[in-house]
């Protein structure tokens, strides 16, 4: 049994080891960054690589909102778990298309009752009066579907397709930052530059017309437990 000061001995030292492989002053190239995340990844489980973006907006405005999903080329390295709040066809479809739960007001009551065993919920326009009454529960833990994310649709089998391929969603927080996983530490350096590129290319694409001067203020790449490495990119 380790007591809590062993604990955070090993965890420091390992820390302290991956940041010397860092030089804290340099911008790295993409390539050479997710190469050092993998090597300062030194955690027992298999850690998540995670791009911080800072963007030259101000989230209060609604001009300046930076919002949207990406299906990463290489998935998150993580099965989802998907909800679909649907009836008649629709449920069936989302059964066919492979949901985890398929349900109506037998989950939402199962979901007022304290439970929740899945990662995405989506549904169909004509649920959401039933939907929005879970706001209070679902808002918090962004479990909310939205049609910007594609989670509120027609198209089920799609929205399953694409959460279940790897869609994540990006949304700039109050301190003009967007934090996305990329993928695990046990992908390789090419899988996880390529879900980089297809992240940053998104991002480049969502930038509001009323974001004014630098728009990427800065990219740091880091693995949950290791120190973040800052990448320098070149927007095309």
């Amino acid at each position: 049994m380790y007591h809590r000061e062993d604990i955070n001995m090993k965890t420091g030292k390992k820390y302290s080891d991956s940041i010397k492989l860092i030089d804290r002053t340099k911008l790295y190239d993409p390539e050479e960054a997710v190469t050092l995340v993998k090597q300062t990844a030194k955690a027992k489980f298999d850690e998540t690589v995670e791009i911080s973006v800072r963007l030259g907006v101000d989230p209060r405005h609604a001009d300046q909102q930076v919002r949207g999903t990406v299906v990463l080329p290489n998935g998150t390295g993580k099965t989802k778990t998907v909800l679909v709040i649907a009836k008649g066809p629709k449920a069936e479809e989302a059964t066919a298309a492979g949901a985890d739960f398929v349900g109506a007001e037998d989950m939402i009551a199962k979901i007022q009752g304290g439970w929740f065993g899945f990662d995405v919920m989506i549904t169909t326009p004509d649920m959401m009066g039933l939907v929005g009454r879970l706001g209070k529960v679902l808002g918090p833990k962004g479990l909310m579907p939205n049609p910007k994310s594609g989670t509120v649709t027609m198209d089920i089998v799609k929205a399953i397709n694409d959460v279940k391929a790897g869609k994540v969603e990006y949304r700039v927080d109050k301190t003009s930052i967007v934090h996305v996983p990329i993928g695990k530490k046990s992908f390789g350096p090419e899988k996880l530059l390529e879900n980089f590129n297809t992240v940053m290319e998104a991002l480049v694409k969502a930038k509001p017309a009323a974001s004014k001067g630098t728009y990427l203020k800065s990219i740091t790449i880091a693995a949950t437990m290791g120190p973040g490495v800052k990448v320098i990119y070149r927007m095309n």
